[in-house]
Formats: C-alpha cells, sequence, structure tokens
C-alpha cells in the first residue's frame, strides 16, 4: 500500500494506476479500505493503539486520491459518478470503458456507491486519528458530509429530474444514462452494480460519539437543520444495538428490498455464493440501444469484450462476496438479532442478517471442500484433482461457475480468491467461541 501510494505510482494529481497495460483507467477505490483493515488486523495483532503512523500517512494519500475521483469522475458536479469498466470488465450491456455514441454518459450505480463507501471509510480513518489527534475531528466531519450528499444523489428516483439512480417499481439499482438533451434512461439490467450499495455502510460506537463531541455535535446539526439528508439515509438519530448509530445509503425498506433480490435463488443466490448477474436474464435476455441483448452466462465469456477472458454475467466472484459478506455483519451489528429476513428468498425461514452472512460464507467454503465422492466443486474440471497425488493440490480460480461452482479462468489468483482462508478462519473462532 506504501508503494502504490508513493511518488513512483501515484499521480501528483491523485490519482493511482490501474493495470500494466494501461495506467489511465480506472479500479474500484478499495485501497483506503485495504488501509483501513491492515491497520484493524495488525492492530489486533500487537495489542496496542496500532500503527497510527501507517494510518495517518496513508491517511492523506487516500486523501488525495478521493479529492482526483470528485474532480474527474463526477461530470455534472450532482456527486454521481461514472468510472468506466470499474474491474467489472463484460458487466454492461454497452462497454461503459467507451463513450457512449450519443456523446452521452452512463451515470454508474457501481462508481456512486464505491464513492460513498469511500467517504465513510475515509470517515471512519479520521475517527480514528481523532481520537489521538483532534485536527482530524473536523475531517471526519467533512467526509461525513460527503457521504450524506453522494446518498441524497443516488436515492433520488432514477429516470426523474432529480437524476438518482433508485427505481421505486423494481425496487432496483440501474446505472442511468444521461443524453446530452438532459434526458435519463436507466439500463434496466438486473446486476451486481445494483448490489454495491450495500457495501457503503458504517457502524458507529457509542463510546467513540462521546469521546469526540465535536463530529457528534456536528451530525446532529446536519440533521437538524438538512432533513433532507436525514431523510434519506439510514438511521443514525436512531439508535440501535448497545447505541450504535448506523450510517448506510440504505434505509431499513430499501435494504430489504435489494436483500430480496439478492437471496432470491432465481436471481444472484447460488448454492456457491452470489452471482454477478441475476439469473432472470437467463430466460429474459436485456438489449439497450443497437447493441446485442445480454444474457445470464455462468462460466467462461460467450461475447467478446474487454479481451474476453473475464466474465461478470453470471459466475461468482469472491471479492465482491466478501465484501457483501462484511457489510451484512455491519448492518448485524446496528440491527441485532431480533431483525429477521427471509432466507433464501421464497423459502418461508427467516433468520438475522449474521446468520446470512455467515450461510454466504459457508457456500464459499464449499466450493474448496470436498463432497461425498472426493470432488472439490471447485476442482471439477479436472478429474484428477480427486486423486490421492492431487486431491491436497487446491488451485484458486479467478471466478466461479455461477451454478455448479466450478472453477473458470485463471487458476492462480491467489489474490483475491485466497479470501476463502480468512472465511475459514473466522468459521474456525466461530466454532472456538461456541464450544
Amino acid at each position: 500500500l506504501r508503494l502504490l501510494t508513493s511518488e513512483r505510482f501515484m499521480h501528483p494529481n491523485g490519482q493511482l494506476p490501474a493495470y500494466e497495460w494501461n495506467f489511465n483507467d480506472v479500479n474500484p477505490p478499495v485501497h483506503a479500505w485495504a488501509v483501513w483493515r491492515v491497520f484493524q488486523m495488525d492492530r489486533k495483532t500487537r495489542g496496542d493503539v496500532g500503527d497510527l503512523g501507517f494510518l495517518e500517512e496513508l491517511f492523506h494519500k487516500m486523501m488525495l486520491n478521493f479529492q482526483w475521483w470528485v474532480n474527474r469522475k463526477d461530470a455534472e458536479g450532482r456527486n454521481i459518478f461514472q468510472g468506466g469498466f470499474l474491474g467489472l470488465d463484460n458487466i454492461g450491456v454497452v462497454d461503459r470503458s467507451q463513450p457512449f455514441p450519443n456523446g452521452g454518459m452512463i451515470n454508474q450505480s457501481d462508481g456512486t456507491s464505491w464513492m460513498a463507501f469511500y467517504s465513510l471509510t475515509l470517515m471512519r480513518m479520521a475517527l480514528e486519528l481523532a481520537l489521538h489527534n483532534p485536527v482530524y475531528e473536523s475531517i471526519a466531519c467533512k467526509f461525513a458530509e460527503h457521504f450524506l450528499l453522494i446518498a441524497r444523489a443516488m436515492t433520488r428516483v432514477a429516470n426523474n429530474a432529480e437524476h438518482g439512480l433508485w427505481d421505486p417499481t423494481d425496487e432496483f439499482y440501474y446505472d442511468v444514462l444521461a443524453n446530452p438533451d438532459g434526458t435519463r434512461e436507466p439500463i434496466k439490467l438486473r446486476s451486481i452494480v445494483g448490489l454495491i450499495p450495500l457495501f457503503a455502510v458504517e457502524v458507529l460506537e457509542p463510546d467513540m460519539l462521546r469521546r469526540l463531541p465535536r463530529f457528534a455535535g456536528q451530525m446532529q446539526w446536519l440533521f437538524d437543520n438538512r432533513p433532507d439528508l436525514a431523510s434519506l439515509v439510514s438511521r443514525f438519530e436512531e439508535p440501535g444495538r448497545g447505541e450504535r448509530r448506523l450510517l448506510s445509503l440504505l434505509r431499513g425498506y430499501r435494504m430489504r428490498a435489494l436483500l430480496k433480490r439478492m437471496l432470491d435463488p432465481a436471481e444472484f443466490l447460488s448454492d456457491y455464493g452470489i452471482r454477478g448477474l441475476s439469473k432472470y436474464h437467463d430466460k429474459n435476455p436485456y438489449a439497450f440501444g443497437d447493441g446485442p441483448p445480454l444474457q445470464y452466462d455462468p462460466a467462461e465469456a460467450t461475447t467478446i469484450i474487454m479481451g474476453g477472458n473475464s466474465n461478470w454475467r453470471g459466475p461468482v466472484w469472491f471479492p465482491i462476496n466478501y465484501l457483501l459478506i462484511e457489510s451484512l455483519q455491519k448492518f448485524h451489528q446496528y440491527y441485532g438479532d431480533e431483525y429477521l429476513i427471509e432466507f433464501p428468498t421464497g423459502s418461508g425461514q427467516k433468520m438475522n442478517i449474521l446468520k446470512i452472512a455467515d450461510q454466504l460464507s459457508e457456500r464459499l467454503i464449499h466450493i474448496f471442500e470436498r463432497d461425498k465422492d472426493g470432488y472439490r466443486p471447485g476442482m471439477n474440471l479436472h478429474p484428477k484433482m480427486k486423486e490421492d497425488h492431487f486431491h491436497e493440490n487446491i488451485l484458486f480460480y479467478e471466478y466461479f461457475h455461477g451454478d455448479t461452482g466450478r472453477g473458470v479462468g485463471s487458476s492462480h489468483q491467489t489474490g483475491w480468491t485466497g479470501l476463502v482462508a480468512k472465511l475459514i478462519q473466522a468459521r474456525g473462532q466461530e466454532d472456538a467461541h461456541e464450544s
């Protein structure tokens, strides 16, 4: 992380390089989240206040990058962001990295959600630093307010004059084409870009708010004097379990609406995690403009976009699933055990949000577990992987078949599929706690 944000990699304007064949492209801004998680894990290992020097140094670099996003990727200055492919390759019915033929641009649900997520992460980092240096308290207020402005812009209705991304009929977030004449056209594709708003969630402990009265007072002032902001986001003013406070893009009914689709086996829920595209589009291909229709495609890509060697139109990807699980865990910190959601959708069975997160984790882990016949679902492409000499040589595929769990793409993607180790570790700690 220090290397990526050093002067050898980061542009003086704050931009971070995307990848080796196009430095100028844009990846999701997950670097601040990575800094915060590394700080948290290191602090737990050390048993002290943590490496505050590391956190402070990288926080300033992240602020530069955040400002680059604000200056370069909010074309209309309305807190609705673009960004291009954002790591999702062929997710769109059009190539989101290319200019739209009529001169319009695509306001992106994922790009805007990532910036809300970024704002909350920087707010949380600033609050941690403020516990040791009060200068950072006002900076935390700045990022909290920026989050609220993004939330207001995003949760407006998708096709009205306010240029939001939420569709109240479908109860889903969509990318929206902004035409040069000022009209707006939602791109009604049920994909992972409509679930990424779940990532933007933060829970604040009451002790922290007591120790940072300036931040608490400023937040209260905003909610007292800006009801337009307070009414659109979840619930800072209403204490949850243990007097915790919640900041999220999703008030209760929007969260339930997204989870209803996400946890539906006929849509996003696979036996092996959350799919990149709803299975609804298997029998209901979606077309937009003059391009070919997009259809559910659970394994290798069948349409050549962004090189054709990657596919988000149905498979299960670990990085997105991991962040969804982490977000559900945060929601549970606020709502507690009594807040129940149907899982799976249509089953009539209900459980709390933490148990749902655990169930998703188990489905991902199951990809690597041997079944009664000795096969691991993720290794099913190669029968030899069942043999004694090979069955422990586990491959970490890039992504996994949305229906069978079979590994797809590169087989050495430990960079994100290795996240399964963290899920297994968490399962072990939970089992030890229960015993």
